[in-house]
């Protein structure tokens, strides 16, 4: 599977934005999938996760409450809805997959993960 990250932009704090990840090729629901963001100067951290069938979902506590995970297997399409961004949240946001069997849950991870997208920039302004 290949992954192309949208939906990036420039939102004052408070605002809200929805990022994509659609996916290419087949088996999309074999997938456990996540979103990582890298600020400048800082190393790669986890954002959510989603498991394969989008019954389970994982947070980072810094976005627990505001950041949405969730995806669509029709349209091979994961989302990451954001809201009351901040400036802190300022970063590329990527996303990964992982194809797994049923039992297992996805990672917080990034080494766990083996294919990734090209990023997305997010900027929050003050």
């Amino acid at each position: 599977v290949q992954l192309q990250a949208s939906g990036g932009g420039l939102v004052q704090a408070g605002g809200s934005l929805r990022l994509s990840c659609a996916a290419s090729g087949s088996s999309f629901s074999r997938y456990a999938e996540a979103w990582f963001r890298q600020a400048p100067g800082k190393e790669r951290e986890f954002v959510a996760a989603i498991s394969r069938s989008g019954s389970s979902t994982y947070y980072d506590d810094s976005v627990k409450g505001r950041f949405t995970i969730s995806r669509d297997n029709a349209r091979k399409t994961v989302y990451l809805m954001m809201d009351v961004l901040r400036p802190d949240d300022t970063a590329v946001y990527y996303c990964a997959a992982k194809q797994t069997i049923l039992t297992v849950e996805p990672s917080s991870e990034d080494r766990w993960y083996d294919t990734w997208g090209q990023g997305t920039q997010v900027t929050v302004s003050s």
